[in-house]
C-alpha cells in the first residue's frame, strides 16, 4: 500500500487522473453549467447555418468542414494555454475533471431503477429525454428498460472509460478533445434525417476514437461467467450494428446479463430499424440494478489496471 501511494505521488498523471476522479465525486459540476452543453448548442447554431444541401457529397463536405471549424479552433487553444498556465499539473486536471461525466451517471442510474420500480412512466420519460436523440413518447415501461440501459451503458463506456483512456494515451487535452468530438456526434447525430449525411464524418471520426477503449471495455465486461457465451453472441451480433465499438460493449452486457437490447427506435417522428442485440430478457428494474452494478465493477478493475499501466510505464520511463 504504501509503495502505491508513493508511486502516485511520484507520477504526475497518475496523480492528477485519481485527483480529477476525486474532486468529481466531491465537488459535481452542474450538468446546465458543462462547457459541453455550450458546446453542443453551438454546433447545432453552425448546422443551421452549414447544412442546407440536399445534395449528399455536398452535404458530407459541409458536414466534415463544419467538424474541422469546431475542433481545430479548440485544439489550438487548448494547446496554447498548456504553454502559459502557471501550473500545467492543475490544467490537466482541469480539462479532465471538464472530460468525465462519473457522478452524473450514477445519479441517473440510482433514479432511473427506483421510477422503473415504481412503473412511473412518465416520469422516467422526463429523465431519459435529456440523455438521447430519440424520442421516448411512444415507450412503453419495457421499452424505457431497453432504452435506459443502453444510455447507461454507452454513458459509461464513453464518459468515463473512454474519456480516461484516451487521458492515458494523450493527456488531458486528449481526453477533453474526445468529450467534445462525442458532443459534435451527438449533436449531429445522422440518426436524424436533417443530419444525414452532414453528421456522417463526426460520427465517423467518433467511431474511430470509440473502437480500442469500448472493445476492452466490453472484452473485460466478457470475463468470469457466460464468457464463452458471451464472446459467441459478439461474433453473431457484432456485425449487424453499425458502430463496432459501441456494438462489442452492447452485446457483451446484454449477453452477460441475458438482456435485449437495442431493436427499433423512433427519431423526429420516423421509425430506423436497428438489430436487437444481446439476450432476450427485457430490462426491468432488477436487470437495470443488476447492470448497474456489473458496469460498477468492471469500471472498478479498469481504473486499477489502468493506474498500474500508468505506473509501469512512468517507471520504464
Amino acid at each position: 500500500m504504501e509503495e502505491l501511494y508513493h508511486q502516485l505521488v511520484s507520477n504526475g498523471a497518475l496523480l492528477v487522473m485519481w485527483g480529477a476522479l476525486l474532486c468529481h465525486w466531491i465537488l459535481p459540476f452542474p450538468r446546465e453549467a458543462h462547457p459541453a452543453i455550450l458546446w453542443h448548442k453551438f454546433a447545432e447554431l453552425l448546422a443551421n447555418k452549414v447544412n442546407a444541401s440536399n445534395h449528399y457529397s455536398q452535404s458530407l463536405i459541409s458536414g466534415t468542414l463544419a467538424w474541422l471549424l469546431m475542433m481545430l479552433p479548440l485544439l489550438l487553444v487548448l494547446f496554447a494555454l498548456q504553454n502559459i498556465v502557471w501550473q500545467p499539473m492543475l490544467y490537466q486536471l482541469a480539462l479532465l475533471l471538464l472530460a468525465l461525466d462519473w457522478r452524473h451517471n450514477e445519479k441517473f442510474a440510482t433514479e432511473f431503477t427506483q421510477l422503473l420500480a415504481n412503473e412511473n412512466n412518465a416520469a422516467a420519460k422526463h429523465l431519459l429525454t435529456p440523455l438521447i436523440n430519440r424520442s421516448t413518447d411512444s415507450l412503453s415501461l419495457l421499452g424505457l428498460g431497453k432504452a435506459g440501459s443502453e444510455t447507461l451503458i454507452m454513458s459509461y463506456g464513453r464518459h468515463v472509460v473512454a474519456v480516461l483512456f484516451w487521458y492515458g494515451v494523450a493527456g488531458a487535452i486528449g481526453a477533453f478533445a474526445y468529450r467534445m468530438t462525442m458532443e459534435l456526434a451527438r449533436a449531429w447525430s445522422p440518426t436524424r434525417r436533417q443530419f444525414m449525411p452532414f453528421g456522417l464524418p463526426a460520427i465517423r471520426i467518433l467511431a474511430v476514437l470509440d473502437f480500442i477503449p469500448l472493445r476492452l471495455f466490453a472484452m473485460l465486461i466478457t470475463l468470469g461467467q457466460r464468457a464463452n457465451i458471451v464472446m459467441t453472441t459478439i461474433k453473431q451480433q457484432a456485425a449487424s450494428w453499425p458502430l463496432p465499438g459501441p456494438a462489442w460493449l452492447l452485446i457483451a452486457c446484454g449477453a452477460k446479463l441475458e438482456l435485449s437490447l437495442a431493436g427499433p427506435a423512433i427519431y423526429n417522428g420516423k421509425k430506423s430499424v436497428r438489430a436487437k442485440l444481446g439476450g432476450r430478457i427485457a430490462p426491468a428494474a432488477i436487470h437495470f440494478a443488476q447492470l448497474r452494478k456489473l458496469l460498477l465493477h468492471r469500471l472498478w478493475i479498469w481504473l486499477l489496471l489502468q493506474s498500474l499501466i500508468m505506473g509501469i510505464i512512468n517507471q520504464g520511463l
